[in-house]
């Protein structure tokens, strides 16, 4: 499993939010700087985390995007399944892509496997814990 463009920057800009969540609506233009990444790529990420109720958006002046929930309660693994589709590290183990050789296959509870231990790790972290990683990495304590 490789976590692609897509899934790194929508950690990037959720905890960019979650950093901000007490002031309100938070334009992608700024996101973006902070973020060093393109105001094109951003919005294509935002869409996906907008359309999933992730976050929301305000049109207007005072306008921009927030979290839709405290930060406590957003887990990673629930916003990587959105940006990147699935979480498995292999085909075989999705239930559009059901094996042939599963009820024989020796390395498939091995898959299955590592595919619980990425689960529950990344559902054991939450949006909360990565801000707090940036404050540490802003202080110079690494993360």
């Amino acid at each position: 499993m490789k976590i692609s463009t897509r899934g790194r920057y929508a950690l990037r800009v959720m905890v960019d939010l979650g950093d901000n969540f007490d002031n309100g609506y938070i334009s992608l233009k700024s996101i973006a700087e902070r973020q060093n990444i393109s105001l094109k790529y951003i919005e294509a990420v935002i869409s996906k985390l907008v359309k999933a109720k992730l976050i929301e958006g305000k049109i207007g002046k005072s306008g921009g995007y927030r979290l839709t929930r405290e930060p406590k309660d957003y887990k990673i693994n629930e916003i990587l399944e959105i940006t990147e589709g699935s979480l498995e590290p292999v085909s075989c183990l999705s239930c559009d892509n059901k094996c042939e050789r599963d009820s024989y296959c020796k390395t498939l509870p091995l898959w299955e496997g590592l595919q619980k231990v990425i689960n529950d790790y990344l559902a054991n972290i939450s949006l909360l814990d990565l801000m707090k990683n940036s404050e540490r990495y802003s202080e110079g304590l690494g993360i």
